[in-house]
């Protein structure tokens, strides 16, 4: 089906709806800005969540919690020196004291410098296996050879510790994704009304081109290309002040330092994307329209 979105001088003169139409522009505008931002959150969020996964995949941490220090240092060196042998592992290194009692001044306070607090020594371990049933019996193999020289080691899978915190992450794509259809169905709705606004104020004129010899088909182009192009107009200034407003929100995100917020960017495949959204609403509101008139007028006339 062709569509010519630019109505005819003839056109607007027929259908000279010049307040209707600066309505549904602004309409169309607070609409794409409303649908760009969630999906500018949908897809951010989705691009942290993976970069989360890819960072977290394949990481372990040791606790050695032998309380006595001698103990403690000796099997720190045994648990190192089981690791770096293991094809396994790619790099196995401990967590500094001073960076152990920074991550604890929030909850011991100076207390945490004491050098005769007995804190568990940490291991950072990085696997090389890089599949998910590799994973697995890379963590087996290493969880084995780390309890033979250090019985009471505690291994901990660091991508578990952020479960919760992946799963909020689907969870707010899945909305922003729902938010987005939920948005293309209001914006049917209202090219639906606003047809049918159309054609009771044209309803005359419509009898007159009827008289003439148009079909219902002509007459429902004139509706579905003033709309699509109020849709594209209005969808273009929408998605541009949000893409500005998206990337005045990344530029502060990254402004802040934090790892996980720092994954929460736009790749060019989700600009794209946001870029195409315009072009997508006019498309569906020149459908629904031609739909709407259609049906509207195999019924009225």
């Amino acid at each position: 089906m062709a569509v010519k979105l630019i109505p005819s001088a003839a056109d607007r003169r027929l259908l000279d709806e010049s307040r209707g139409t600066r309505a549904m522009t602004w309409i169309m505008a607070i609409m794409l800005f409303l649908t760009v931002l969630a999906a500018a959150l949908g897809l951010g969020t989705h691009s942290a969540a993976v970069s989360l996964d890819r960072q977290l995949a394949g990481r372990l941490t040791v606790q050695i919690v032998a309380p006595e220090a001698a103990v403690r240092e000796g099997q720190v060196a045994a648990t190192l020196g089981a690791l770096k042998v293991l094809p396994e592992v790619k790099r196995a290194s401990e967590v500094d004291r001073a960076e152990l009692t920074k991550l604890l001044r929030p909850w011991l306070g100076s207390d945490g410098a004491d050098p005769d607090l007995p804190i568990p020594a940490m291991i950072d371990v990085d696997l090389a296996a890089a599949s998910d049933a590799g994973s697995e019996v890379a963590i087996a193999r290493t969880t084995a050879a780390v309890h033979r020289v250090a019985p009471t080691a505690r291994i901990d899978r660091q991508e578990s510790w952020m479960a919760p915190v992946s799963d909020f992450m689907g969870m707010v794509t899945s909305l922003a994704g729902a938010l987005v259809l939920l948005m293309a169905a209001a914006t049917a709705a209202v090219v639906i009304l606003a047809a049918r606004a159309g054609l009771e104020t044209h309803r005359d004129t419509i009898q007159v081109l009827h008289m003439l010899g148009s079909t219902d088909i002509q007459v429902s182009r004139l509706f579905q290309r003033r709309i699509a192009l109020d849709t594209l107009v209005g969808g273009v200034l929408g998605t541009a002040v949000a893409c500005v407003l998206v990337v005045v929100v990344g530029w502060r995100l990254g402004a802040i330092g934090s790892d996980l917020l720092s994954g929460v960017n736009l790749g060019p495949r989700d600009w794209m994307l946001l870029l195409v959204l315009p072009v997508v609403f006019a498309l569906l509101a020149t459908l629904a329209a031609r739909v709407a008139v259609t049906a509207a007028l195999s019924r009225i006339l």
